[in-house]
């Protein structure tokens, strides 16, 4: 399979990329830091070397990078078989006390960024009829998140997103998935003093998006809502 991850150099996004490595797959990753990219790509080369790896820096917080990215992938002639929209980023704070612009930040991010991606390579998975589209969202899609403030109402829309498009891709034999992860060990929780105990490893999230492509052309796993053991922190 021919597999986009974005937000591939770290966290969810470099544990996805690593699992589709592993069997084999062909990689697309795409992040803003094109030195930890690199390195990535590097890493990934030399510990699966079956498996083909492609990378390209993009910044999605912008339409202009989306746009750019998706011609990017478009002109590697190749299917794409797999979208994972992972690229995100988190600021803290509640409405009423968040710093100003981070409401239009986190959206653009957060949902303006997959939108875009997606709008752009999508004509070419509907005429060819196959695809599975990943939306990474959270918890946070779900109920208020504590301090969450616009990472939330962003990652609300984003799960709006997907649900909107997992119902124009039926006819289309393209599958929509949204993933959406408790609290999951990345190095943003690095000096939180939380035990890496308490909460999911990436590894785990990264298994269960593997397993979802796997299953036969008749299902589709709508939404993968995994916390750790012991619940929310």
């Amino acid at each position: 399979m021919n597999v986009v991850i974005t937000g591939a150099s770290r966290g969810l996004g470099k544990a996805i990329a690593e699992k589709f490595a592993s069997e084999g797959h062909q990689l697309f990753l795409s992040s803003r830091d094109k030195k930890l990219l690199e390195k990535t790509a590097v890493d990934i080369r030399k510990n699966w070397p079956s498996s083909k790896v492609n990378f390209q820096p993009a910044d999605l917080s912008s339409k202009k990078g989306a746009i750019e990215l998706g011609d990017w992938l478009l002109q590697q002639n190749n299917v794409i078989d797999v979208l994972i929209n992972n690229a995100g980023s988190f600021i803290p704070g509640s409405v009423y006390n968040e710093p100003d612009g981070a409401l239009e930040k986190m959206i653009e991010i957060n949902l303006f960024g997959a939108y875009h991606l997606t709008r752009r390579i999508l004509p070419s998975m509907m005429q060819k009829k196959t695809g599975h589209i990943f939306n990474v969202c959270s918890i946070a899609s779900l109920h208020a998140y504590e301090n969450g403030g616009a990472y939330s109402i962003s990652k609300f829309a984003l799960l709006g997103f997907n649900r909107n498009l997992r119902e124009e891709m039926k006819p289309y034999n393209i599958k929509v998935t949204a993933i959406l992860p408790g609290a999951t060990y990345t190095d943003s929780w690095a000096g939180s003093g939380i035990s890496a105990q308490r909460i999911m490893e990436a590894n785990d999230i990264a298994e269960l998006v593997f397993t979802a492509t796997q299953l036969s052309p008749q299902a589709c796993v709508e939404d993968i809502i995994v916390r750790p053991q012991l619940g929310d922190l």
